[in-house]
């Protein structure tokens, strides 16, 4: 488990107090590439805080589709699991370690402990839920108002924050935006004629800054 320091280093609305209690009851668990983090109906025994890797959430459609919502990094939780832990909930949503991933595991029976005694939690709960509450709406302005194209392009300018060599393949690019691989293919060459990504046989080349 870290140490308060590392923990406050990571997540910067922590007090020393707060993490001293959670570096005394919480423990790490890491999650290999491509392994499912959260299932759909799944109950959650502890809220996470991810420390090292990355995450993909995403909702499964009746069809068995998936909408791809946004991402959690190093130093981001998981908002979902912090009120679903709290209120013995399950989750709605799907959660897949994009990359080798570690968290933090809190245990449920905490939760209340936590939000009532440590305004630094409670603080750092509102925060992750505004976070992830402006990443939703980006998404919900990207379906809406933009078209393919457009939501393309911002799809891997955000996926090349983490790494501009981007390996994923033109079906699971499709998955996420509820497209066709044939549509995503053509969009991508067109990107390319623009010079503004790199089509390799396994992966796909950002060019552009990604701020």
């Amino acid at each position: 488990m870290y140490t308060p320091e590392a923990l406050m280093q990571m997540f910067p609305l922590f007090d020393r107090k707060l993490a001293e209690f959670i570096a005394s009851i919480a423990e790490t668990k890491t999650f290999n590439e491509g392994a499912i983090m959260m299932k759909t109906g799944q109950y959650f025994k502890a809220s996470m805080l991810v420390t090292k890797g990355k995450v993909k959430l995403y909702r499964e459609g009746e069809d068995g589709n998936e909408f791809f919502m946004y991402f959690l990094e190093a130093g981001n939780a998981c908002a979902l699991s912090m009120i679903c832990a709290t209120r013995n909930q399950s989750s709605q949503i799907m959660a897949i370690a994009v990359e080798e991933t570690e968290v933090i595991m809190i245990p449920i029976q905490y939760m209340d402990v936590l939000m009532t005694e440590y305004k630094g939690w409670y603080y750092f709960v509102l925060e992750t839920y505004r976070s992830r509450f402006e990443e939703l709406l980006i998404v919900i302005d990207n379906i809406a108002f933009k078209n393919m194209d457009e939501r393309l392009e911002w799809y891997l300018r955000n996926q090349a924050k983490h790494n501009k060599q981007i390996t994923l393949t033109h079906q699971q690019i499709a998955n996420d935006l509820s497209s066709s691989r044939e549509v995503i293919s053509r969009l991508l060459k067109k990107l390319e004629n623009k010079q503004m990504v790199v089509l390799h046989r396994n992966s796909i080349e950002w060019l552009e800054p990604v701020q």
